[in-house]
């Protein structure tokens, strides 16, 4: 099996700092979740997410990282690289973002940071999975240079698999 580097914790771009989780994260980081429509998400129960991305990514050398934008100093969302449906050595590209956030190209400077990282690591591909219904997310993959590889039905919908070579 291949060895990788372990990815870069901190990016940052023109506009946004992607960095490591602080349990400071953890408010904002729940009121992200409940925005998804499936309930209230807990501080603590966003605690709790904070603490096993950290220890993830101690065993891993992937992070799914907190986006803050330069500026404002405010949390906006989150992209990364994990695991997800997929493998360590062909990892998921990963984002969430606010709704407030969304429109801006924000997830496409972030992802953008992002899949830089993922080469930085010596990675071939990444993959990534979207719901069919969520043309905006599909639109940053489509910029990012990812292809539609196949699509797979769920409990909660048909998903795209989307896939892109690695230089």
């Amino acid at each position: 099996m291949p060895t990788y580097r372990t990815m870069s914790f901190h990016l940052e771009t023109e506009r946004l700092i992607l960095r490591p989780w602080a349990e400071s994260d953890a408010a904002e980081f729940s009121a992200l979740l409940s925005e998804r429509g499936k309930g209230t998400r807990t501080v603590e129960y966003a605690r709790t997410g904070i603490v096993e991305l950290l220890a993830a990514t101690e065993t891993t050398g992937i992070a799914l990282l907190p986006i803050v934008r330069r500026e404002e100093g405010d949390f906006i969302g989150y992209c990364g690289l994990i695991i997800g449906r997929t493998t360590l050595e062909e990892p998921e590209i990963a984002y969430e973002l606010f709704q407030h956030a969304h429109g801006r190209g924000y997830a496409t400077e972030a992802a953008g940071a992002v899949l830089d990282a993922a080469i930085a690591t010596g990675r071939k591909r990444l993959w990534s999975t979207v719901g069919t219904w969520n043309t905006p997310s599909l639109r940053v993959l489509e910029k990012l240079g990812f292809e539609r590889d196949h699509v797979s039905t769920e409990d909660n919908g048909e998903v795209v698999w989307l896939t892109r070579a690695l230089p």
